[in-house]
């Protein structure tokens, strides 16, 4: 629980302390689509390599909050040389894909990162981090930045040090008991602009495991190879200062109710209503990024939310978080409405009974992180109801869907399904 806490509400809490008057741009932001392909280290496999698809991963720097790919983190000192962040990284196990649903051994490790820069261009960085379970690992890495006008390479280099249980349950799957150990990692990555914020992201890297670890039983090799490329959408400002931002943060909560029906059938409002009527309340902080996106008028958002599902005849009550981007475009019609559409990660504390029957019907283990989307349409409730004082506030339809992206996913425990709520809004600007 603290580790979800850290990761979801961690970039609320940030964010909202940094809406002023004025808003200010972020450094940098982006979002990506990539895949990712890996040798399989361990014994027994008929296939040499595993690939994976995420649908969305997000970079984003600003005064107390960075995402940086598989890696995110709160900034608790900043200094010239010195910055003590906590942080969170997702970190895979790469075993055959038809294994992972079983085991998934993919892991969201937090803890911190105490980075000194030596120079503009190269960082230390020491991190201690550990597991849900408390298995432990360190890592020591230095990182060198080549920046051009349009493209950009990071070699890195770096030590891990992995605690006995670790080791044990990640390499030894508790079949074997490697104990402790050391590996090496060399890494490169890169990121080229195609266009002004059109990007290629692609990384490589070289893991050497220490000799008691690749002579467990459960292993078959020594090392281990990483290729990973996407493309999406990259903003940086260079030498000239952040702009102040129009869009204004919001408030959005909603009132949804669980359906079993699919995205189509909801779209062409032909959806059914779920018999148990399982219902949730979710409220989600809106932090502007820009202004426009490829050039058009469309407002980007960083959106973190808190969802609480209520109890129900087949359900005890949890909440649900999500870390989300989302667009707006708005129409200029009398009355004005915009549609808006997000994209990010969801993560519930407990499977949802219209998830569970569907992983029952499949006979899958069911996973607690997916793919999230969100679709909504609102218009301004000052021209619904001829109203100036509700200039700020709007009201709307949104969908708040959960994907696995059809056992593309490691993260998402190689699985097929997920679920949909559908609704209504309230969204507040200040």
């Amino acid at each position: 629980m603290k580790t979800l806490m850290f990761l979801f509400l961690s970039p609320l809490l940030a964010l909202a302390s940094t809406v002023s008057a004025a808003v200010e741009a972020p450094a940098s932001w982006g979002i990506m689509l990539t895949a990712r392909s890996a040798t399989i280290p361990y014994a027994n496999s008929d296939a040499e390599t595993v690939q994976d698809l995420l649908p969305v991963l997000f970079y984003y720097d600003s005064r107390w909050l960075f995402l940086d790919g598989l890696t995110g983190g709160v900034k608790l000192y900043d200094a010239a040389r010195w910055r003590l962040s906590a942080l969170a990284r997702y970190r895979y196990t790469d075993m055959p894909a038809d294994l992972q649903n079983g085991y998934q051994l993919g892991s969201l490790d937090i803890g911190a990162q105490l980075r000194y820069r030596v120079s503009p261009a190269l960082d230390m960085d020491l991190e201690i981090l550990n597991d849900k379970h408390t298995r432990y690992l360190a890592n020591l890495r230095a990182s060198y930045t080549f920046e051009a006008r349009d493209f950009t390479l990071l070699p890195k280099i770096n030590l891990r040090w992995k605690s006995a249980r670790f080791n044990d349950y990640y390499y030894g799957l508790e079949q074997a008991s490697p104990g402790s150990g050391m590996d090496l990692n060399l890494g490169l990555e890169t990121r080229l602009a195609m266009n002004r914020h059109f990007y290629f992201f692609g990384s490589t890297s070289l893991t050497v495991l220490d000799e008691a670890t690749a002579q467990a039983s459960t292993m078959d090799a020594r090392t281990q190879a990483e290729v990973m490329f996407g493309i999406g959408y990259y903003s940086k400002h260079r030498h000239t200062p952040r702009s102040s931002l129009k869009s204004r943060p919001f408030l959005r909560i909603m009132q949804s109710w669980s359906t079993p029906s699919s995205l189509g059938e909801i779209s062409s409002f032909s959806s059914k209503a779920d018999p148990y009527q399982n219902t949730m309340t979710s409220l989600f902080y809106g932090h502007p990024l820009s202004d426009t996106l490829f050039g058009a008028p469309i407002s980007v958002y960083l959106t973190p939310g808190v969802v609480y599902h209520y109890k129900s005849e087949k359900q005890a009550s949890f909440p649900e978080y999500v870390l989300a981007m989302k667009g707006f475009y708005k129409f200029k019609t009398q009355v004005r409405t915009r549609i808006g559409f997000g994209v990010g990660f969801s993560y519930l504390t407990h499977i949802t009974y219209i998830e569970q029957q569907e992983m029952d019907i499949n006979n899958y283990k069911p996973s607690h992180t997916m793919a999230y989307l969100d679709f909504s349409f609102g218009a301004n409730m000052a021209d619904l109801f001829r109203a100036p004082s509700l200039d700020k506030w709007w009201l709307g339809y949104a969908i708040h869907h959960r994907s696995s992206v059809y056992e593309t996913s490691a993260m998402f425990g190689r699985i097929k399904g997920g679920s949909n709520y559908h609704g209504l809004y309230a969204q507040y600007h200040w």
